[in-house]
């Protein structure tokens, strides 16, 4: 797999929050992206998953342009800012909810995905009353259940225990070894410096160079 920003530009309210963006992803690697809070992290993670318009430049997966081939990159996992479910669902009903819009994995590979993450697949336990911690693990299982070509994860490890973050860890290693795009945004230095196959620093909007 592959994923191609040219001249990747957005403009808001006459702020600009990416400033000609260059980069090439390529499958069966991690990257980082590190940066300040208003650096551009998830503006660019939102970029490349189609869910806002670019002000100039392109995006292409596999030799098609996001905006103009299709709308949303075709297998794309995300985890964007704080996890949202429904309130009255417990862990499994939501994830099942999600799973029936797509139908691309079994009643079993979802419970399977709840433990991966370290939760209970038989628990009844509505998601209003989860902690932080487990909704985040929910967000995470969320993105990866049906094991999608490109995955978005932004401050994927927070709130999460250190036994959690060595089970999100294995599970990004299992899928960048099948070829998977994984492009991790985290604060944890020292985290991101353990994932990542290549760390990507923004300022502002733009890339510094190394």
């Amino acid at each position: 797999m592959k994923v191609e920003l040219k001249n990747v530009t957005k403009i808001i309210q006459k702020n600009e929050v990416l400033k000609g963006i260059n980069l090439t992803f390529e499958g069966g690697k991690i990257y980082g992206l590190r940066g300040k809070n208003g650096s551009g992290k998830t503006m660019l993670m939102r970029a490349i998953s189609g869910l806002i318009t670019l002000t100039d430049g392109e995006i292409i997966i596999d030799g098609k342009r996001l905006g103009k081939d299709m709308s949303f990159p075709e297998s794309i996992g995300i985890l964007l800012e704080n996890p949202s479910f429904i309130d009255n669902y417990s862990g499994y009903q939501n994830l099942k909810a999600l799973a029936d819009m797509n139908h691309l994995i079994s009643e079993d590979e979802i419970r399977k995905t709840i433990q991966m993450v370290g939760l209970d697949p038989n628990d009844k336990k509505k998601y209003k009353k989860y902690s932080l911690g487990m909704k985040q693990r929910l967000g995470i299982a969320a993105a990866i259940m049906e094991k999608p070509n490109l995955l978005l994860l932004d401050e994927p490890i927070n709130a999460i225990d250190e036994k959690g973050v060595e089970q999100i860890r294995k599970i990004l290693f299992d899928l960048k070894s099948e070829d998977r795009i994984i492009i991790v945004a985290c604060h944890d230095r020292e985290e991101l410096n353990l994932l990542a196959d290549e760390i990507i620093e923004l300022q502002e909007g733009y890339i510094l160079e190394k």
